[in-house]
């Protein structure tokens, strides 16, 4: 079984667009995926509700009410995580996942915040261990708004985690989210660009440089 975490404490991210969007990846590969909404406001349960009968199995789990336990027949396990979460909280979610994929915005304060944040991340003894391994991808992204190269440089810097896409700020996202969709599902000439984008991404959670070291 495979777990994927997307993770950052700032809100507004893309953490939720993010998740469902690898959920509804592996669910069209024929896999038993699991989306685990962490966050009370539970944008990734409400993303499920809205899929329609008929379109790839994905089963949700509601983890911001507390306990909870995720099937062992599972494939894949994706987590959609809250903000704010710090300390002892992102410890405790961090010894659940193999692989943490840290969304940055282009903006000073997304970067200024997820500098700490991703440093706190990197020190956890897990992923210093190597036991998980992260990846940081620029989210919702304009190419020619100079920002975003300020971005491009800010990853491209960090330490111990590797830059590997930027995903661009597109309609095609909201209009997937609308219908419980992701963007592998949406027709292909209408959705190439971002296709593109992901394949960085599905490539490297299929690598070993994305799993915990043996």
């Amino acid at each position: 079984m495979r777990s994927i975490m997307v993770l950052n404490a700032k809100g507004g991210s893309g953490k939720s667009t993010v998740a469902t969007n690898l959920a509804s990846y592996y669910a069209t590969q024929g896999n038993k995926v699991i989306l685990v909404d962490l966050d009370p406001q539970a944008s990734s349960l409400d993303w499920l509700k809205a899929r329609p009968s008929g379109r790839s199995s994905i089963s949700g789990i509601n983890g911001a009410l507390g306990q909870y336990r995720v099937p062992r027949n599972a494939d894949y396990v994706i987590y959609d995580t809250p903000a704010a979460v710090r300390g002892a909280e992102l410890n405790a979610l961090l010894r659940r996942a193999q692989s943490i994929i840290i969304p940055v915005l282009p903006s000073p304060i997304d970067m200024r915040a997820a500098t700490p944040f991703v440093q706190k991340v990197l020190d956890n003894n897990r992923v210093a261990r190597k036991e998980a391994r992260v990846a940081l991808i620029a989210n919702r992204c304009r190419e020619n708004y100079n920002i975003y190269h300020q971005l491009d440089s800010y990853l491209r810097k960090v330490r111990k985690a590797p830059f590997i896409s930027v995903l661009r700020e597109t309609q095609n996202y909201v209009r997937a989210a609308e219908r419980g969709l992701g963007v592998f599902e949406l027709p292909p000439y209408a959705v190439r660009k971002d296709l593109d984008q992901w394949d960085p991404i599905i490539r490297w959670l299929k690598s070993k440089r994305s799993q915990p070291a043996a």
